[in-house]
């Protein structure tokens, strides 16, 4: 049975309307996509892609943070006026 990772995923509106996704645990690990579902499949797609990489190259592997969600949790998000 291959073993299941779970990885937060950073997902932001630009001022375009994009949806653009970002896994912070992997270096360069992003994407988007014109809808919040279709982001949400392309960054699985590029985690797996990333994944894949890892299992081939041990320099990117050990840049992955793979405890990245035992480790924090989220806050929220909020605007500072300066």
């Amino acid at each position: 049975m291959p073993k299941i990772n779970n990885f937060r995923v950073v997902l932001e509106q630009d001022e375009k309307g994009y949806f653009v996704a970002s896994v912070p645990a992997i270096p360069g690990c992003y994407t988007q996509g014109d809808t919040y579902e279709e982001a949400i499949k392309n960054i699985k797609e590029a985690i797996e892609l990333c994944l894949e990489e890892a299992q081939e190259n041990q320099n990117f592997h050990s840049k992955i943070d793979f405890n990245n969600s035992r480790d924090s949790r989220f806050i929220g998000i909020t605007e500072v006026t300066i």
